[in-house]
């Protein structure tokens, strides 16, 4: 019977030779998923042995990653904001650089919750997730409110404009007991019905890749939907469209916070001067020190 060490070996020769950047750490965490156990476990008994099912269904993941298939496909979960979302081809995978989004979208609505009192009756803030895939954002920032006891307070909508998405974030959503206070809605940017409604926070994490960049990209965002990834030619197309539609879609007040990639500060700041004269823009950075997130506000009344 073989051991978990002569299973590692073995994975991570074969996917070094298939281009695998992180071929120890992709064998770990999937031989980790087949047994059930955690990659601490894994490398704490490499002696243990491995029965055979598990070995074959150990080969068959190894196999996926081989072809370039993302780890997080292969597991069916992705970690963000220390919660496990399922994940599947029906959207794309929450990238760590998102969950900027969130906590800035959190302290706003906390910000605006605690900063001014606010009279018994006061309509909840309405928060609006754009583009939301998975549901990563909206269903983070639902728990994360709720944590804080803030969820009362808030109602959480949730768009994306494909259906397959849409279905998933609700699962994900279910499995996080927020089904039940996060609205999602198949809908081209805005929802639905919504021409004369107005949001206190709408946060949108929507196709900033290049279309020329695409091909450069890692195998494993092949796997993903195309078009939660494609941005247009200079990244910005989507993004754009929705900058055009806040003058409508704010409230007095409003904020919005539109992640970005990491070189689109300039093009952002130039597309809001030329779009929204006289609304204030700027760009918070990541971890990595790279522009983010754009903070984006209508002007204030004299």
């Amino acid at each position: 019977m073989a051991t978990i060490q002569d299973l590692l070996t073995e994975a991570i020769d074969r996917l070094r030779a298939s281009g695998s950047e992180t071929p120890r750490l992709d064998a770990e965490v999937l031989l980790g998923a087949v047994l059930g156990i955690d990659r601490t476990a894994i490398i704490a008994q490499p002696n243990a042995p491995v029965g055979d099912g598990s070995a074959e269904r150990f080969a068959a993941s190894i196999a996926r990653r081989e072809a370039g298939e993302p780890v997080a496909y292969i597991r069916g979960m992705k970690e963000f904001r220390g919660l496990a979302f399922g994940v599947d081809a029906r959207a794309l995978i929450p990238r760590p650089e998102t969950e900027l989004l969130v906590e800035l979208a959190e302290a706003e609505v906390v910000h605006r919750l605690t900063a001014v009192a606010r009279p018994a009756g006061s309509p909840p803030l309405r928060l609006l997730d754009v583009g939301t895939g998975s549901g990563a954002v909206a269903i983070a920032l639902g728990v994360a409110l709720r944590r804080r006891r803030m969820l009362d307070e808030v109602e959480i909508v949730a768009t994306d404009s494909s259906a397959d998405a849409i279905e998933l974030a609700r699962e994900n959503a279910v499995a996080h007991a927020v089904g039940d206070r996060v609205r999602f809605e198949v809908a081209d940017l805005l929802p639905a019905g919504t021409s004369s409604a107005t949001w206190d926070l709408i946060a949108a994490n929507l196709p900033y890749v290049r279309s020329d960049a695409l091909r450069g990209l890692p195998t494993a965002t092949t796997f993903e939907p195309a078009a939660a990834l494609d941005g247009g030619p200079d990244g910005l197309v989507v993004i754009g469209r929705l900058l055009d539609r806040l003058p409508a879609a704010l409230s007095p007040g409003g904020v919005a916070l539109l992640e970005i990639g990491g070189d689109q500060e300039v093009d952002l700041l130039a597309a809001v001067a030329s779009r929204l004269p006289d609304w204030a823009c700027e760009v918070r950075r990541d971890l990595g020190g790279l522009p983010r997130v754009a903070r984006i506000v209508p002007p204030q009344p004299a």
